[in-house]
């Protein structure tokens, strides 16, 4: 069995992978000439559909493909449908329509090469933390004892182990979770809200196992709620109650956010009619902060009383602008 990077101290870097999962030059798939293959496609999604009972489908006439060695968020806000569509990719829920295949085969049958986690959906509160993490690891095939070491690296203190998960907070269980899910060795790691709970030194420690991962050309598909993970991603897919609002590479889609506009907020400016796009501001913790309107001019903007600067979007600003600004648009 090959050694898991999730469970060891390593270097870290992303794998470069554009949005069609291909790579840049030097990314997965390069081949002896300095050619680049395409990427084996691991996860594909057609025409997916899934509706409950008689309701509105939650998500309608998805096409997705994932390819080996991408770390691909899905975005969105909660309800947006993202983990529907996750448990749908990893066979959790059958499709109303549509077809997944998982490395070519329906979900439940390639289910020994894949590892799959719900937000809060793993650990038993009777248990213990070492209880919880020795029954699942009896369950999947490709299962280690490593989830310690894992553990150990989110800081989720070995003391704890010992205490009934019930007795847990939110951030320690998560880290339970993501001990025992990381420390399978397999190629494809299919994760709901993994830093959900966590504290931020936890996220980046996370994000740094993720990194690993791609470096090992694994492939990871997770989704969020909350623009920090947008770092970690080689690409990212933005999910809305309209379906797929935009996919592609983080640099790809901020290149395509307008510049922003950063407010005053001592002024407390509400709605800077014919400046930021619909008239909204968002609050972050870099300010107030609005897309400039198309059709007003950066200086003039810039040059208010009460604007602080006009700037190139964060990775932030791209969250809020797919998320909050973009749910009409056809990407």
């Amino acid at each position: 069995m090959s050694e898991n990077p999730a469970a060891v101290d390593g270097s870290s870097g992303g794998t470069g992978a554009t949005s069609d999962g291909t790579g840049d030059t030097g990314g997965p798939g390069e081949g002896s000439g300095g050619t680049s293959a395409p990427a084996e496609v691991i996860v594909e999604a057609t025409g997916l559909t899934k509706q409950f009972d008689s309701g509105d489908p939650v998500i309608e006439d998805v096409d997705l493909t994932i390819h080996e060695g991408e770390t691909t968020i899905l975005v969105g806000p909660n309800g947006a449908g993202k983990t529907v569509l996750l448990c749908c990719l990893a066979g959790g829920l059958r499709p109303s329509a549509g077809t997944v295949e998982v490395f070519g085969r329906p979900p439940r049958e390639a289910q020994s090469q894949f590892v799959f986690t719900l937000q809060d959906g793993l650990a038993v509160d009777e248990l213990s933390g070492r209880e919880n993490a020795a029954f699942y690891t009896r369950l999947h095939p490709a299962a280690t004892d490593r989830w310690t070491e894992v553990a150990d690296r989110l800081a989720l203190d070995e003391a704890a182990l010992d205490r009934r998960v019930g007795d847990y907070s939110g951030g320690m269980t998560r880290k339970l979770e993501l001990a025992v899910t990381l420390s399978v060795d397999v190629p494809l790691y299919v994760l709901d809200e993994p830093t959900a709970a966590l504290d931020p030194g936890a996220v980046e420690r996370f994000h740094a196992i993720l990194d690993e991962l791609a470096a090992a050309e694994r492939t990871v598909v997770a989704t969020s709620h909350s623009p920090r993970d947008l770092r970690v991603a080689d690409r990212l897919v933005f999910v809305g109650e309209d379906g797929l609002l935009a996919d592609g590479s983080p640099e790809t889609l901020r290149a395509s956010v307008p510049l922003v506009v950063v407010v005053d907020d001592t002024r407390r400016v509400e709605t800077p009619e014919g400046i930021v796009t619909d008239g909204r501001l968002f609050d972050t913790d870099s300010g107030r902060r609005g897309f400039l309107a198309s059709d007003a001019d950066r200086a003039s903007v810039a040059a208010r009383e009460d604007v602080v600067e006009v700037t190139d979007p964060t990775a932030a600003d791209t969250f809020n602008y797919f998320v909050h600004l973009q749910t009409e648009r056809d990407y």
